[in-house]
């Protein structure tokens, strides 16, 4: 009586796991449902913006849509910024973050992150006649950062008294300086360059760079599967040149050699 008793007890255990149901994985789930959905900006440009139809373009968009065709499913596109992109990764909003992300060791405490695919820096921006070298020398210029940022976080951590206007977005940083709100910017190189030639009367004068910060894609903590397949298509389009291609169209210069993860 027991023995069976036993064994039925075992056959439930094993029906469901021994510690409950078995964890989904997310790469298997894309395939099964037909549709990634990947978080872009579309207030970082070159890397995210929307053209004159409103439609998405940018590096970030356009790869997304390469990682959905090589995946062979449909894509799902949600925009994002620099504050909620990592909320939206864990709480099930996308599968995928494409957004110019910096790596960190306390971001990655909360996601997984991809093997760079972007070579970019971060840097503090201003008019010439500031002197203005190093974060000890902001005093009180109001510098224009968007929060959740690498650059807001590095310069709050830099200079914790630091007059930092922290926006919801790269975009309002970036208009706050253009309109003289702020006296300063902090962002990525990249935008930097990209805002200068719309911007032509705007002086974009490097004060002092932040740090290097190549670009990764991000996942949820525990998506081996998806992030090494990822890592692996990163891998391919570079060897294919695809993301050479997408760095000259978008970035205008050709990809660059990148740290390994």
């Amino acid at each position: 009586m027991i023995k069976k008793w036993i064994q039925s007890v075992a056959v439930v255990l094993l029906s469901v796991g021994l510690f409950g149901p078995a964890l989904a994985d997310r790469f298997e789930e894309i395939i099964a449902k037909g549709v990634v959905r990947i978080g872009v900006p579309l207030d970082v440009p070159p890397f995210g913006s929307q053209n004159v139809n409103r439609e998405a373009e940018g590096f970030d968009v356009e790869m997304a849509g390469m990682v959905a065709k090589a995946l062979g499913v449909k894509l799902e596109l949600t925009q994002i910024t620099g504050a909620n992109r990592l909320p939206f990764l864990l709480t099930d909003k996308v599968d995928i973050i494409i957004s110019v992300m910096g790596l960190t060791p306390e971001r990655a405490k909360q996601i997984m992150f991809t093997a760079p695919y972007a070579n970019t820096s971060l840097a503090v921006y201003g008019p010439k006649n500031l002197n203005v070298k190093s974060p000890a020398d902001l005093g009180n210029y109001k510098v224009a950062a968007a929060k959740g940022t690498t650059q807001e976080l590095a310069l709050s951590a830099a200079n914790p008294k630091a007059n930092i206007m922290r926006t919801e977005d790269d975009a309002t940083a970036a208009a706050a300086y253009l309109s003289g709100q702020a006296q300063i910017f902090a962002t990525n190189s990249i935008v930097a360059i990209d805002l200068a030639k719309k911007n032509p009367n705007k002086e974009f004068d490097l004060k002092f760079n932040i740090r290097r910060s190549p670009a990764h894609m991000g996942v949820k903590m525990g998506e081996h599967t998806l992030v090494r397949w990822l890592d692996s298509f990163i891998f391919f389009n570079t060897m294919n040149t695809e993301l050479d291609r997408l760095h000259i169209k978008w970035l205008g210069r050709p990809m660059e050699p990148m740290p390994a993860l």
